[in-house]
């Protein structure tokens, strides 16, 4: 889950203002939280309590407003009886990032992704975002080589051109906002990726929608690579509110998944 964070605060500079190069400050004063952020955390917050996703969610994003939240999510979130919108938005992935990190079963896991996300992302190629960045930090958890990248990736965007890489990706992507148009792109970020750092490298390199394109592969890269280094880790905590970093504390004490103290 604190890949998804890092992700997203390293790209928060970066969604309007592309770069093509992997040669930039990793972390820059300007950087901040977005609702990416925001919502991960209410998710992770609604899964240790046991909540209703619906409920966290528009409570975190009242607390936390003005954080690029999009249009009809923004509408959402202030309804009294919310109801989902059939989005495809890359907004079902970005957030997903606890269940498959903090539970050990696929099928609670799929049933819990499912029950999260179609509370605004009901329509098919929304609930697939969700589900496939979700069994990527699943399997990645115990993976030992990328191979289960290219099944989950084949699984869920069986027409996706798997020669690409994001050198050859690079030239040609661009700003998209959808599931379809993103987590595959999150996943060859990773599949290419030398370590946790390289992976965030590799998402903002792309250009796009840079801090959710981001928040994926650094979710996903956090479970193949066992954790985040320490100094990165503490960088994006450092930009988070004193509630939120207790959140993160929180989460990984209950689900027994210790944030890595190696540098």
């Amino acid at each position: 889950m604190i890949g998804a964070i890092v992700g997203d605060i390293v790209g928060s500079i970066y969604e309007w203002d592309n770069i093509k190069t992997k040669d930039f400050p990793l972390f820059k004063d300007e950087c901040f939280y977005t609702d990416d952020t925001v919502c991960t955390l209410a998710l992770a917050d609604c899964l240790m309590s046991r909540g209703n996703p619906t409920k966290y969610l528009q409570d975190y994003c009242r607390r936390y407003p003005g954080r690029g939240y999009g249009g009809m999510f923004k509408e959402w979130i202030y309804l009294e009886n919310p109801k989902p919108y059939y989005s495809y938005g890359n907004g079902a992935a970005m957030r997903i990032s606890s269940l498959g990190l903090g539970l050990s079963d696929w099928d609670e896991i799929e049933k819990k992704v499912i029950e999260y996300t179609s509370v605004t992302h009901n329509h098919p190629l929304g609930l697939a975002g969700a589900l496939a960045t979700s069994e990527a930090i699943f399997k990645g958890k115990t993976a030992t080589d990328k191979g289960y990248l290219v099944d989950v990736l084949m699984k869920y965007y069986p027409t996706f051109n798997i020669s690409e890489t994001v050198d050859t990706l690079r030239p040609h992507y661009s700003f998209n906002e959808t599931c379809q148009g993103t987590v595959p792109q999150a996943i060859i970020c990773v599949l290419y990726s030398t370590d946790f750092e390289d992976a965030i490298r590799n998402a903002i390199s792309l250009g796009g929608d840079s801090d959710t394109l981001a928040a994926i592969a650094g979710s996903i890269a956090e479970a193949f690579y066992k954790g985040v280094p320490l100094s990165i880790k503490e960088q994006a905590l450092n930009k988070l509110t004193g509630n939120f970093r207790k959140v993160v504390e929180d989460f990984y004490y209950v689900f027994g998944y210790e944030i890595p103290q190696t540098k």
